[in-house]
């Protein structure tokens, strides 16, 4: 198996898997979702159990990955380096939160929905690269390919 193959394998692996728990934990469901969001009427809370277990099964993860020396199937990891708040990320975040309080979906789900051809979310997935391919192109770019610092 080459390396590529390896790495489609172990990425269809863990996209399956991921899309497993979404399922699983109901986060493929928009109704569900929105009732999570409707904090002043009939809130769900079902969903905040899901958060909570994925912040607790990252968490004990993340502590692990950082104190192996490398990846299994890569020469390094490649995590995040920027750690501050800027006016994209903000405003990211912001459309992030009201495309899933108007929808119902964020981005996983939407694609694991998508592939289930569920109604509304292959249009969600669609409006979704869409913005994503207006902000690669709007977005200025430094030499190496990242976009640039806000200032």
């Amino acid at each position: 198996m080459t390396a590529r193959a390896r790495d489609v394998a172990i990425g269809l692996l863990t996209g399956g898997l991921f899309g497993v728990g979404l399922v699983v934990s109901g986060m493929t469901k928009p109704a569900k979702v929105l009732g999570f969001l409707d904090v002043a009427g009939a809130w769900d809370a079902s969903l905040a159990l899901v958060m909570v277990g994925a912040i607790g099964v990252h968490a004990a993860a993340y502590q692990w990955l950082r104190r192996r020396g490398a990846p299994l199937f890569a020469p390094r990891f490649d995590l995040p380096s920027r750690t501050g708040l800027d006016a994209p990320l903000l405003a990211g975040a912001a459309i992030f939160g009201v495309g899933w309080g108007l929808g119902g979906f964020c981005p996983g789900p939407a694609l694991t929905s998508a592939a289930a051809h569920a109604p509304g979310a292959v249009a969600f997935v669609a409006a979704m690269s869409a913005g994503i391919v207006l902000r690669h192109h709007l977005a200025p770019r430094t030499r190496s390919g990242d976009e640039a610092p806000a200032e």
